[in-house]
């Protein structure tokens, strides 16, 4: 039952990290939806901002997925 808990417990917490680094990555993710609107060129921080956080977002979805495979084969 531990093992189930503990689980379910990163589970969430993964969970709430995505949704942390989504409201992180929305702002340069704004900036670059506006230089492309404004037919201009982003800042490349705002670029490399997008990327760094895109990036960390699937490794925490991956983690994700491995978590719950791991918790649906207990069952």
């Amino acid at each position: 039952m531990s093992k189930k808990s503990d689980l379910k417990k990163a589970i969430a917490e993964s969970e709430k990290e995505i949704e942390e680094l989504e409201k992180k990555r929305t702002r340069s993710q704004s900036a670059l939806l506006e230089a492309l609107l404004n037919n201009t060129t982003p800042k490349e921080t705002d670029r490399e901002y997008f990327k760094v956080f895109t990036s960390l977002i699937e490794l925490e979805r991956a983690n994700l997925r491995k978590l719950t495979e791991e918790l649906n084969s207990l069952d």
